[in-house]
């Protein structure tokens, strides 16, 4: 797809430096929200009930078990992906076959001069910018720097990239974030709704501003969360990221290995773990593609013949994001 100059001026890689700053702004920002909400619901809503008795204490330390469990892994999923290093590509890093292309050509352009290539499979991909050889699936980030396993986005949200040791973490993030701010939402409609009655409504000012805006706030992040979440189950499924997604120029996909397997290389195959940021010793022992450097793929789609792209995205001469989608033909063309 060909886009014009003016287009790629305004690409947001050009506020790269903006997106550095927000840095913990953005993490004070998710805990102001967690706040608001914690005071709305446990503190003035649905705390002081636990005392009135009868059915409305049961139905308030309902919500309460439900919002606490709710948050905690909330807290702990969006912590994992903060502090997670979403997958940096080894310093000694090179390829046992060149997974993107399997030509045997050798190297011609500028950037790979110095680099040792394999005899028989030497076309393999660079970053400029890192001035190391990229594994498959991985991408450059200009906000982290860096060169990311199975880059899916830079999350400004998490203050951190989106990638292969993360992606979990980031989708149960998703995931308990949705039910949360859905369970807040449907808790304090009943607060919401009195707003527009004529009744008299408890509480002080200030009391009811902080309900207000609660509720108001997570029925936004409730809405766009599960369009999010809806997006990255279908990546998930199709076992792609948003990055690869977009530069896809053919229907099948070589790392499709089918909807079950797709979710195993994420979650992993011990379904103990599937709801907490964190994998199995085992899954970690015997699925390589858990690391980010090695993944499976259909060996009746290695021998396809994909486009070539050639994708940049940033500002200036230098390009922020590579990807060579290189293989050889199937069989010879015939004149």
């Amino acid at each position: 797809m060909h886009r014009s100059g003016a287009v790629m001026a305004w690409n947001v890689f050009k506020f790269c430096t903006a997106l550095r700053g927000l840095g913990s702004i953005m993490i004070l920002l998710v805990l102001g929200v967690v706040g608001v909400t914690y005071y709305a619901v446990v503190l003035t809503s649905y705390g002081p009930a636990l005392y009135d008795g009868g059915l409305k204490c049961l139905t308030a330390l309902a919500v309460l078990i439900s919002f606490h469990s709710l948050l905690v892994m909330l807290l702990w999923s969006y912590f994992s992906v903060v502090f997670t290093d979403p997958g940096s590509v080894p310093s000694n890093w090179r390829p046992q076959m060149d997974e993107e292309r399997g030509e045997a050509d050798p190297l011609t352009m500028p950037e790979y001069s110095g680099v040792p290539a394999e005899p028989s499979h030497p076309k393999i991909r660079f970053c400029k910018k890192c001035n190391q050889l990229k594994p498959p699936r991985c991408h450059h980030c200009s906000v982290c720097g860096k060169c990311v396993l199975k880059m899916d986005h830079h999350c400004v949200w998490v203050v951190n990239c989106v990638g292969a040791l993360n992606y979990k973490y980031f989708l149960l993030f998703l995931f308990y974030t949705f039910l949360e701010t859905s369970l807040v939402t449907i808790c304090l409609l009943p607060q919401f709704i009195a707003f527009f009655t004529d009744g008299e409504i408890p509480g002080a000012p200030s009391t009811l501003a902080t309900t207000f805006l609660a509720f108001v706030l997570n029925l936004a992040f409730a809405l766009s969360v599960l369009g999010f979440l809806i997006m990255h189950i279908s990546l998930v499924a199709a076992n792609t990221t948003t990055i690869e997604a977009y530069e896809k120029t053919t229907p099948k996909w070589r790392y499709d290995l089918g909807r079950k397997k797709n979710f195993q290389q994420v979650f992993g195959t011990d379904k103990r773990y599937w709801f907490i940021p964190a994998y199995s010793d085992e899954d970690l022992r015997r699925m390589p593609e858990l690391q980010g450097l090695d993944y499976p793929s259909k060996p009746d789609l290695d021998a396809q013949c994909f486009p070539f792209i050639l994708l940049g995205v940033g500002v200036g001469k230098e390009r922020d994001i590579q990807m060579l989608l290189l293989c050889v033909p199937a069989s010879p063309v015939q004149a």
